[in-house]
């Protein structure tokens, strides 16, 4: 777009304060253009954007403060008929649907103006709103519903998953023994044990530290020692006792490993590795 020179005829029709309307290609714009082609659809301004039928007709109720219980027909279809005419003018696939709903306004508004029909115990019928008075309540409650989860935190939207990847170990990496496996391994071993036991009372003096060196004797060269091979229950369940209390504490001084090659295998037990 051309700069206008001085001395042009639509200069000198401009503004004394030339003030520009906006700027094209760097010029400035000083008066709207004649053959600016704007669209029909970029003119029309949408102020409510309705769901349907319902919530149009729930918002001029709720914006005009009308009770939803006594609903003035005759204000709210007339205001309803406006805004269907509005928009059966651009859309009449769209207006179908809310022209259903005036019908069913307009019938509940006759009925109104007739007299009400008796029961057959001389009561008055039910109110011709009752059923649209219901719809709207029920729109309005899953309505609000709706929004309240809308404010719940949202994937994607809020926050986002935290992925790390986590780089795995050539190394096969064998089970940890744990408490109960230990555990079972004890019940095991004491179960046969009452398998072997005497009537005979007698007293022992037993030692941990006794027990403690003949583990150590018996793991000495051997490589691996399957955990029941330590006890023997035919001495009865104290010298299983502080065997075990032994086997504990050789492991609490780093003197044993207990290794187990996975879970529910045998439990294997043999000298702590010592660096010359």
């Amino acid at each position: 777009m051309n700069a206008l020179a001085p001395g042009d005829p639509a200069v000198d029709a401009l503004p004394v304060d030339r003030v520009a309307l906006a700027r094209l290609y760097g010029e400035p714009l000083f008066r709207m253009p004649t053959d600016l082609y704007i669209p029909p659809d970029a003119l029309e301004v949408f102020l409510e954007a309705f769901e349907g039928p319902l919530d149009l007709l729930l918002y001029l109720i709720r914006k005009q403060n009308f009770n939803i219980l006594d609903i003035p027909l005759a204000d709210v279809t007339r205001q309803y008929l406006t805004y269907v005419d509005q928009i059966r003018q651009h859309n009449l696939e769209l207006a179908s649907e809310y022209l259903l709903m005036a019908a069913m306004l307009i019938e509940i508004k006759s009925r109104m103006l007739l007299p009400p029909r008796k029961t057959d115990d001389g009561a008055e019928g039910p109110d011709p709103r009752a059923e649209l008075v219901r719809r709207l309540l029920e729109y309005e409650q899953i309505k609000l519903a709706a929004a309240r989860l809308d404010q719940l935190p949202v994937i994607g939207r809020d926050f986002l998953r935290a992925q790390v990847h986590i780089e795995q170990s050539l190394v096969t990496r064998f089970p940890d023994v744990h408490v109960l496996d230990l555990q079972e391994a004890w019940g095991d071993i004491l179960k046969r044990a009452r398998l072997n036991q005497h009537h005979r009372i007698s007293r022992e003096q037993l030692s941990v530290r006794e027990h403690m060196s003949i583990v150590l004797r018996t793991l000495g060269g051997r490589r691996f020692v399957e955990f029941h091979e330590l006890f023997d229950p035919s001495r009865g369940t104290p010298v299983l006792v502080v065997t075990f209390i032994a086997m504990l504490e050789l492991a609490r001084e780093r003197l044993l490993e207990i290794t187990q090659a996975e879970a529910f295998a045998p439990i294997y037990v043999r000298l702590a590795y010592q660096p010359a």
